[in-house]
């Protein structure tokens, strides 16, 4: 299962992220809201943990956007905030939950574990397909336009996720923190190498490229326009 942990601080964030890794979930993290958006309007995810203030855009902004757009992914509040009415304006701006802070892994995971049960029997995603790039995400088998593209398994990780965000600018940090699990900027080539062997892969004997670099913010795929 893939969770968003949506978390500004540094600390509580590595103690989610990491405990929710050793527990067994795939997990993604930003650390403001507007990346969080960005992050959960991707969808694919089977539950979001939001902490309330965030810089840039605040937490339960998130959950009523993404809520009018549609996304019913279940959504847990994290915030110091613990009076009756701070739960009661987190649940009816859209949470499913709300876990006042501090708080106990066991708890969360708990919580959790109990958001989660509503999405169970939903037939997981195996496929994704941008244009005529097509990956199977069950056999690890990538092709385009009916030939075969041999991947290593950090190109497959890194085009899982330029597809999953397709038509979005995807940023450096994003990629760190969901590829290759930085918290930090190693203030390497590492991204660029890797977009390069990518791009050489995916774009460079068919007939229009898919992976665009996004001057200043990042990069994206996305079909011809």
């Amino acid at each position: 299962m893939r969770i968003l942990v949506i978390e500004d601080d540094k600390t509580v964030a590595g103690f989610i992220v990491d405990g929710l890794t050793e527990v067994g979930y795939s997990v993604d993290h930003a650390a403001d809201g507007q990346e969080g958006l960005i992050l959960a309007r991707a969808g694919g995810y089977s539950a979001l943990v939001i902490d309330r203030m965030l810089p840039q855009l605040d937490g339960l902004s998130i959950i009523k956007t993404i809520r009018e757009e549609g996304d019913k992914t279940p959504a847990l509040v994290l915030s110091a905030l613990g009076e009756v009415d701070d739960r009661v304006q987190g649940l009816k701006a859209g949470s499913d939950d709300y876990l006042v802070k501090p708080f106990a892994f066991a708890e969360l995971q708990a919580r959790i574990e109990a958001l989660t049960r509503r999405t169970e029997g939903q037939a997981p995603e195996t496929s994704l397909q941008v244009a005529d790039l097509e990956m199977d995400l069950l056999t690890h088998k990538v092709s385009r336009a009916g030939v075969a593209i041999m991947l290593q398994p950090r190109e497959f990780r890194l085009l899982e996720f330029l597809m999953k965000h397709a038509g979005q600018v995807v940023t450096r940090t994003m990629l760190l923190e969901s590829v290759w699990d930085y918290h930090f900027d190693p203030q390497t080539n590492v991204i660029d190498v890797h977009i390069s062997r990518l791009r050489q892969k995916i774009d460079k004997d068919f007939e229009y490229a898919l992976l665009n670099t996004v001057r200043g913010a990042g990069y994206m795929l996305h079909e011809p326009r």
